[in-house]
């Protein structure tokens, strides 16, 4: 992971895709926050059309996924591979173009699903003249990114930039695929798929979603971000490697394990779920040696919030990728299924794999962009991480218990083969759970507060000339 100083570096862009994270990702749990609400208080936003939980809910997830994450992944990689291969970016124009393209589609988003027009495919929901813009956007951030590795001055490609490579990749695949419509109007389209197909190309799309754009991006961060932050290398880089080839051969395959018990051919079911299956062992051999990077600086733990954050998120990612391989065992996901189990395993790694490895990556980069050393105040970066802990742990257990509550009452049957509860009975057991699940998102939400707080204090406060002068923050 050689480096120069002394070269001048686009981090104009950098910047600016690393403060509209954290605003996104308030926003984004913003919503997140409003729906739980809607859960426990029905009546919450009665009457309200644009506020209903049904059109509320896509916005929350396309404004975490891509609007937070779709950030940090662009802000993390536009920086990791001009640091790593020694070049800036190949053109200040067309990352400019990247920036404010991907902000007008999260614009769009934001005025369009709360208006109803969607497409009704999970994480794709947003309509055909958006995606034509997503694509756009994506091929130029595809051209800027391999370009800069096309002009590197270091020989070798560091591992974080096969990672994101792959990202960006599949990504455009998955998206130019799924989103093949007939239109009928500017605002309302067809999906150019039917029946068991179109749920099939569409789980192969919302799998391997999570699996390239919430997985292998944020893996690029864990590879980069890591290592610097511990001061240590990488526990091993030819583990990485393996990592990465059976990362990105297994996790394609993966998708059908989503339509279980359906109208899927059985036989793809079946496949789904023993490619399911394989996927622990490279996610596992990635997540030790992530861990494993420490060997030698544990003692960094105990005074190092952001660290705290980036070894903490990859134990969320363990447990995530442990508990999704089980719950597409066909046996375990004839419980789990429809339930909040799947509410909770989603937001394990939702929030604690991705929202903490994105945290603990603008922890490290913020002060580097603006010339400082450290944040303003490493006190409230530490109460961040707690506060936040504390939201994750209340969410995911609250959802795991009522999950699986969820699953043994609707299975439930009286000697006479009647049901033992009604569905109402089922939802009035779930409901102190909801509450347990809001207060858990608010506490996220606070210390996404908190971070806005310290990111503003640490810009207003200026360079720190020490931390210029080593970092050489210059502007392309």
């Amino acid at each position: 992971m050689s480096e120069t100083n002394s070269l001048t570096y686009n981090y104009r862009v950098v910047r600016q895709f690393s403060i509209m994270t954290v605003v996104w990702g308030i926003v984004g749990m913003l919503v997140g926050v409003i729906i739980a609400a809607q859960l426990f208080w029905p009546d919450l936003t009665y009457g309200i059309e644009y506020l209903t939980y049904g059109r509320l809910r896509p916005l929350h997830t396309n404004a975490v996924i891509f609007a937070f994450g779709g950030c940090a992944l662009m802000a993390t990689s536009l920086y990791v591979v001009q640091r790593t291969c020694q070049a800036p970016l190949i053109s200040n124009g067309l990352a400019a173009f990247v920036f404010w393209g991907w902000q007008l589609v999260i614009v769009l988003a934001a005025i369009s699903l709360p208006m109803g027009w969607t497409s009704a495919k999970e994480y794709a929901e947003l309509e055909w003249p958006i995606d034509i813009l997503i694509a756009v956007v994506w091929v130029a951030y595809a051209i800027l990114y391999f370009g800069t590795i096309m002009k590197r001055k270091a020989p070798h490609i560091y591992v974080a930039n096969w990672f994101y490579g792959a990202f960006i990749l599949t990504v455009a695949v998955l998206h130019i695929v799924n989103s093949a419509a007939v239109p009928v109007s500017l605002t309302k389209s067809y999906s150019a798929y039917s029946g068991a197909i179109d749920a099939m190309v569409q789980w192969w799309y919302g799998h391997n979603a999570v699996g390239f754009f919430l997985t292998a991006g944020f893996l690029g961060i864990m590879y980069y971000f890591i290592p610097k932050q511990a001061g240590r290398p990488v526990y091993s880089y030819r583990l990485s490697i393996v990592h990465f080839w059976a990362l990105i051969a297994i996790y394609m395959w993966a998708g059908p394990h989503h339509l279980h018990y359906t109208a899927l051919p059985s036989w793809a079911q079946s496949l789904g779920m023993v490619f399911s299956l394989i996927l622990l062992a490279p996610s596992w051999g990635g997540m030790i040696n992530g861990i494993m990077t420490l060997s030698g600086a544990w003692h960094k733990l105990r005074s190092d919030p952001i660290l705290k954050f980036l070894i903490v998120s990859l134990s969320f990612y363990g447990m995530a990728t442990f508990e999704g391989p089980m719950m597409a065992i066909k046996t375990v996901n004839a419980l789990s299924h429809y339930t909040d189990w799947t509410i909770g395993h989603v937001h394990s790694g939702a929030l604690g794999w991705v929202a903490f490895v994105t945290i603990g990556a603008m922890y490290y980069m913020i002060p580097k962009l603006f010339g400082r050393k450290d944040m303003v105040s490493i006190n409230l970066v530490n109460i961040h991480f707690w506060v936040s802990t504390i939201g994750v742990v209340l969410y995911i257990s609250a959802m795991w218990i009522a999950g699986v509550m969820q699953g043994l009452m609707w299975r439930a049957v009286n000697e006479d083969g009647t049901l033992t509860y009604s569905f109402v009975e089922s939802v009035q057991a779930t409901y102190p759970y909801y509450g347990i699940r809001l207060l858990g998102g608010i506490l996220f939400l606070a210390g996404m507060l908190i971070m806005a707080y310290n990111v503003i204090k640490t810009i207003q406060a200026g360079p720190d000339v020490d931390a210029s002068e080593s970092n050489n923050i210059k502007e392309g």
